[in-house]
């Protein structure tokens, strides 16, 4: 994204969107952490303490992947992204690639991708990477140790402040199959309305109140993201 070009659209999106397509969330009824320990594979000390371990599990859901497809939502923004180029944005918080293979380009991973590889001694290399991953795969840029690139718990968010800088200049934001109450996203439409961005609500439940949202939509993302999407001007 260039410096004087940002997005008039951000849209950010949830585990509601890929849920409907049979992948379970990490939180919730039957998420991912009512069967692993969020400390053993989601902390830097978890990994530090058994790399193996973790590697596994995100070798475990990246297999997985394979068993589910993008749903209509996923390309009904795909076809939205086609449609408005250099202005729309989306910003996920799922680490799967469903928008990926929806059609979707301009994605940013805030919480990583499963799809991808970094390296210990140099974060900022990253590489796809579609196999299983060992304590024996490594970097093909510096021959350092990979690691899965997923943000853990503790870490910082990716891409942050190309985020904020679409956030503060959009002239809406849309927020699809998340609460948004868990920070940083949380913090997303309130910054974006204070730079006076329309904000809406698309999710399988809407908040009773939220004196940052103008917009709420309530039902599954596969029927009404298409309908918002065709609406959208």
């Amino acid at each position: 994204m260039s410096s004087t070009k940002f997005p008039r659209l951000v849209v950010l999106t949830g585990a509601g969107i890929s849920a409907e397509s049979g992948l379970r969330t990490f939180r919730g009824n039957d998420g991912m952490w009512e069967h692993e320990n969020i400390d053993d594979v989601c902390t830097p000390e978890g990994y530090y303490r058994d790399k193996k371990r973790v590697k596994d599990f995100y070798n475990f859901l990246r297999k997985g992947l394979k068993e589910h497809e993008p749903n209509a939502a996923h390309f009904a923004l795909a076809e939205l992204e086609e449609r408005l180029g250099d202005d729309f944005l989306l910003v996920t918080q799922n680490v799967d690639n469903l928008h990926e293979r929806a059609g979707s380009k301009r994605v940013l991973h805030m919480h990583g991708d499963l799809m991808r590889l970094t390296c210990e001694k140099n974060p900022k290399h990253e590489f796809i990477f579609e196999g299983e991953e060992t304590l024996d795969t490594r970097c093909p840029f510096c021959g350092g140790m990979s690691r899965p690139d997923i943000v853990f718990f503790g870490e910082q968010p990716l891409y942050m402040e190309e985020i904020q800088d679409a956030l503060r200049h959009c002239k809406e934001f849309v927020y699809i199959g998340t609460s948004s109450v868990v920070y940083p996203a949380a913090g997303f439409k309130s910054f974006a309305k204070s730079f006076g961005a329309k904000v809406t609500c698309l999710n399988l439940e809407v908040p009773t109140s939220d004196p940052y949202t103008d917009v709420f939509v309530e039902g599954k993302a596969t029927e009404i993201v298409p309908k918002w999407c065709k609406e959208f001007k």
